[in-house]
């Protein structure tokens, strides 16, 4: 890699290679021209690279005339918090978020405390690619925040019942796996009652396992929930913006259904607009509609997920990586949300985790990917909605096709020249049938 991977609010790279201090200071400065007056927020997830690129950024705003408030670790959706609660100008989380430990990162927040939209983030790339840096005659300071997790603990209390919760008596297994997440997961899960045990409590980024919260990656981990006889296992990434769950019997529930059990519970107290990606499974759409919510999709991505949000007004949004959104928090997907309210769902009906999410609406789903240009791709596309025409056709991000069973998404990669191929059905085998249809039609092209 000679170049760092760029999204439209952030960018991440491989330490020394991609991801150089010339290319953190260059986007920091592209970063900082694009802000109001004001102070910056700045934290980290606990990679062990984090303090270097954190001295980094920190010169780079303070050489831009922008005093710096250092939460140090902090777990990204701490970072918006952190930004609305300081009315700062904006925030900085030095995180790669699920990638290995070679890799880091920068995730860009504006003065909302929200994680940058595509308009914003283009124009920060623009200034980075043109070498566009904010300078200043006068250097800005830098000051440690002493408290950075009471106040994202206090807006949690707002969203759920901590007393039910406590009255059940969780036996809680958290795997932080040496990120960001215990330092709010702990204090959180003691405020709710519970009991248990914190895996990888320490933030040192010496991973105990790969960071992605997959089931292979977790197995080790599901074995200790089931021995351990723990109600739950919550696992986080390492800056702890997604959230999967394991249950009392140490099955991997996964990152697609932390959302829904958080929709229905929502859904339950208040009923409202509900939004997820276009890649997110259909389980939330049948419960939104199940409750009378309108629904709603957006194009792939947590910036795009938040302005569809904003737009519909939306109770709760979210990915199906894990990443719940509440807006009474914040606009940044965050695990101690998803946390608190997977519990509240549980104290509420009295259901262990394994019948909550086996009451769930059931899909399987297919994930596949094809070599193909940007150039070929439209034209693909056209075959592909030609060759599905009982399909009802979208286009949030790449082409969706919607059927009454499920759905089928193709979009091309922002970084590779791939085609990503999702497909969703009540059974692993229409889905793999829709999937490998889609595979053939685009190999073709």
């Amino acid at each position: 890699m000679s170049e760092p991977i760029i999204s439209v609010s952030g960018l991440r790279g491989i330490v020394g290679e991609s991801l150089t201090p010339e290319v953190v200071r260059r986007y920091v400065g592209a970063f900082a021209l694009e802000l109001p007056p004001g102070a910056v927020v700045l934290g980290r997830d606990g990679r062990t690279s984090g303090p270097e690129i954190s001295r980094v950024v920190a010169d780079a705003l303070t050489a831009a005339g922008r005093d710096v408030l250092d939460a140090d670790v902090a777990a990204t959706p701490t970072i918006g918090v952190l930004v609305r609660q300081h009315r700062a100008a904006g925030g900085v989380q030095i995180s790669a978020s699920h990638n290995p430990a070679e890799y880091n990162g920068l995730k860009l927040f504006g003065d909302d405390g929200r994680v940058i939209p595509a308009a914003r983030g283009e124009r920060v790339l623009a200034n980075y690619r043109a070498v566009k840096c904010a300078t200043s005659q006068s250097s800005g300071a830098v000051n440690d925040i002493e408290d950075t997790s009471s106040a994202h603990l206090k807006l949690i209390r707002t969203v759920v019942d901590f007393d039910s919760i406590r009255r059940r008596k969780f036996r809680v297994l958290l795997d932080a796996n040496r990120g960001s997440g215990s330092v709010l997961g702990v204090p959180l899960l003691q405020a709710l009652g519970c009991k248990g045990i914190t895996l990888g409590e320490t933030p040192d980024g010496h991973f105990e396992h790969l960071p992605e919260p997959t089931a292979e990656n977790l197995r080790g981990v599901a074995a200790q929930v089931a021995s351990g006889g723990y109600d739950v296992g919550f696992c986080q990434d390492p800056d702890a913006d997604r959230l999967a769950l394991i249950d009392e019997r140490g099955r991997y529930i996964g990152e697609e259904l932390t959302l829904a059990i958080c929709v229905e519970h929502q859904l339950r107290h208040a009923v409202g607009p509900i939004v997820t990606n276009c890649s997110t499974s259909r389980v939330n759409q049948d419960l939104a509609e199940r409750a009378g919510a309108p629904f709603s999709t957006s194009a792939v991505g947590e910036a795009n997920v938040v302005d569809e949000m904003l737009r519909v007004g939306a109770v709760l949004g979210g990915e199906g990586n894990g990443g719940v959104i509440h807006p009474r928090v914040g606009y940044v997907r965050d695990s101690f949300v998803g946390m608190a309210m997977v519990l509240a769902a549980l104290a509420e009906r009295g259901l262990p985790l394994s019948a909550a999410a086996d009451a769930l609406p059931r899909y399987e789903l297919f994930k596949g990917k094809v070599a193909l240009s940007r150039e070929r791709l439209e034209g693909a596309m056209e075959g592909l909605i030609a060759a599905f025409p009982e399909g009802l056709v979208s286009r949030p991000d790449g082409v969706r096709l919607d059927f009454p069973d499920g759905w089928l998404l193709v979009r091309g990669s922002n970084t590779e020249p791939i085609v990503r191929i999702f497909a969703e059905a009540p059974t692993a085998e229409l889905a793999n049938e829709r999937g490998a249809r889609a595979i053939g039609i685009l190999g073709y092209a």
